[in-house]
């Protein structure tokens, strides 16, 4: 169920690492030679992952909410509903990578439950995150999750920018949903907002490629997007809520995309010159972080900190990152780029796509 790709093929062409040195080849033969299937997603982590996070997030939202106004049971609730709502909507990930036909039932339960709830329905997250990972758009001006498609470092204008956008986006996604009903006044309104307006990207020059499944998968996503938008609205007009709340929800949605765009800072170095990579120059821009530090276990979320192990094989789940990484490290020779990877902490990257410096800097 909203499921953006239906070709599965077409979809896992970001997983196959051809074209790359022979480090990764070497990296993929000890991953057969594992004796372990590092593929293979266990349910049971998924389904709990989700539903401690959805309890305590909503728990901690609906504290958050109904408090008297400036409380302390309110200001405590805040950054428990922040850091539990961004732990589950980072699951859209997760729900992205997993095979067309791997767990539906997660995949529906997450959508219904989850994306459309905090209107992060996983059909607008899919299909650019996948061209992100994609050689055809990896660290080229049209990828839609390269930072330096999004800040420039050490240019203060251009990092005061990147704020104001995560501050204009939850209204901007609000909007979209609220107006879904107007975007079929004209077939060229409705393909506008389906390439253009339909991919939770500050990358403006990214235009979604669209395909039959696409289509639909938008559609049956923006529905209920539509009513869970409209609701918001409707009940402080009706009285049943006080005006306070959409201030409030405002701030919930600022502080949880300003965590997932913080990540972003450190994902990768961003050392391309926006022209296509190949498979080795790609990895050797991600970044595994192996450290403990609050701020990296903060801003990565269900071990995904380990980036660079992701982006060379983006079907390893989740939960099997870190052991996965284990093994490369006890199987690779001593001499394996992929060694070099590593990264001290989140802010040893980030610094440097806020205040701009040479890779040595990290």
């Amino acid at each position: 169920m909203l499921e953006a790709c239906s070709d599965e093929s077409a979809c896992s062409e970001s997983a196959r690492p051809d074209g790359g040195g022979g480090w990764i080849h070497d990296a993929r033969r000890a991953m057969q030679a594992s004796g372990v299937d590092f593929f293979r997603p266990s349910p049971l982590r998924y389904w709990t992952d989700f539903l401690v996070s959805l309890v305590a997030a909503y728990t901690a939202s609906g504290v958050y909410l109904t408090s008297p106004l400036g409380s302390w049971p309110q200001l405590v609730a805040f950054p428990i509903a922040v850091f539990w709502l961004y732990r589950m909507g980072s699951l859209v990930h997760e729900v992205c990578h997993l095979g067309e036909h791997e767990m539906p039932l997660f995949k529906a339960a997450w959508n219904v439950l989850g994306g459309v709830m905090i209107l992060m329905p996983s059909p607008f997250f899919t299909r650019h995150h996948r061209d992100h990972h994609s050689q055809r758009y990896y660290g080229t001006p049209q990828d839609p999750e390269y930072a330096a498609n999004m800040v420039q470092g050490g240019n203060l204008a251009s990092v005061l920018g990147y704020a104001l956008k995560i501050m204009a986006m939850p209204i901007l996604v609000f909007l979209r949903f609220l107006l879904v009903p107007l975007t079929f006044i004209t077939p060229g309104v409705r393909e506008w907002t389906l390439r253009r307006a339909s991919a939770l990207t500050f990358n403006r020059r990214y235009e979604r490629r669209l395909t039959a499944a696409d289509r639909r998968a938008i559609l049956a996503a923006e529905i209920p997007c539509f009513f869970r938008a409209l609701l918001i609205p409707l009940l402080v007009i009706l009285g049943l809520n006080p005006w306070t709340r959409i201030p409030l929800l405002y701030a919930l949605a600022v502080a949880t995309v300003a965590l997932n765009h913080m990540r972003f800072l450190a994902d990768h170095h961003c050392e391309g010159d926006g022209a296509p990579s190949n498979m080795e120059s790609h990895i050797a821009d991600s970044c595994n972080f192996t450290t403990n530090d609050p701020l990296t276990l903060l801003f990565f979320p269900f071990s995904i900190r380990y980036h660079a192990l992701h982006h060379l094989f983006p079907s390893l789940p989740y939960h099997n990152l870190k052991p996965a990484h284990e093994h490369l490290m006890a199987a690779l020779p001593a001499d394996s780029p992929y060694r070099s990877l590593e990264r001290p902490g989140w802010w040893s990257v980030a610094r440097r796509a806020i205040f701009g410096g040479s890779p040595s800097a990290c």
